[in-house]
């Protein structure tokens, strides 16, 4: 019997065996046998290819070897000769000489670098200037909407210790002409007196004309001008009393009548609003 001590697995590729068994009561199971046609000589002169071997017939650079069990041997060999592809297009002129350093050209290409930072981001500052700018104007009153936003009067139409009312805003807006005796009267009244603290002339621009907005300050009702205990604005609902100058001084009010933003735009004309 020839018997070889070797290394299982580097024949295991030339080696190749049959077995069969029969199950009978007559005959013993008979081991397996290994075919003569399928048994190869083995040259034990050729040295046998390891990785180690492999290592040391290859060149000492440039190249890889691969070697192990069930796994081809190769030998990897590096490309040398390929050139490498030149990039001088692509570099800045700073840059080409590759003799000199790179640090000598520095502030120039961060100068240019910084230009186009900056440039960038005054570029997308104004851009996003104008994104909420159109996105502000959209959420804003329209013309229309605007154009209700100021009234013209015109006070010749409004008699001497009347006061007529005019719609704005949603809002009723009381104009009224106060005579010379009222504005004496109201002139004298001492801000110990009131609850709501406000000399006359704060609230006037023009001593002849009173304009508020008619709502009382205390659950929002209109009030009733030219009535009550002072002669100016009276809320039938809860019995808040006002003066010609639109104060508080009797009721459950706790404020003054609002005076809304008007101009005069001659003696005989005023904007509101």
């Amino acid at each position: 019997m020839l018997s070889l001590t070797v290394r299982s697995g580097a024949f295991a590729p030339y080696l190749s065996a049959t077995s069969y068994t029969v199950a009978s009561q007559l005959k013993p199971l008979v081991p397996g046998v290994v075919s003569k046609a399928d048994l190869m000589i083995l040259d034990l002169k050729r040295p046998f290819l390891c990785r180690e071997s492999l290592q040391g017939q290859a060149p000492r650079t440039g190249a890889a070897v691969t070697a192990g069990l069930n796994v081809a041997s190769r030998v990897r060999y590096a490309h040398s000769d390929i050139k490498v592809p030149d990039f001088s297009d692509y570099r800045r002129q700073e840059v080409q000489d590759a003799t000199k350093s790179s640090q000598d050209s520095s502030d120039s290409r961060k100068g240019f670098s910084y230009l186009l930072t900056g440039a960038t981001a005054i570029m997308g500052a104004y851009a996003a200037k104008n994104v909420v700018t159109q996105f502000v104007s959209s959420m804003s009153a329209s013309a229309d909407v605007l154009a209700l936003s100021k009234i013209e009067v015109k006070l010749g139409d409004i008699p001497e210790g009347k006061n007529v009312a005019f719609k704005w805003r949603g809002k009723p807006l009381f104009i009224r002409h106060r005579s010379s005796e009222e504005i004496e009267s109201e002139q004298a009244v001492s801000l110990a007196e009131l609850r709501d603290p406000q000399l006359d002339s704060d609230r006037v621009k023009n001593p002849q004309w009173m304009i508020v907005i008619g709502v009382c300050t205390h659950l929002g009702c209109v009030p009733i001008a030219n009535a009550g205990d002072y002669g100016g604005y009276y809320c039938p609902c809860h019995g808040s009393h006002y003066d010609s100058s639109g104060r508080i001084r009797k009721g459950p009010a706790p404020f003054n009548l609002e005076v809304p933003p008007y101009e005069f735009v001659n003696e005989d004309l005023v904007i509101v609003g």
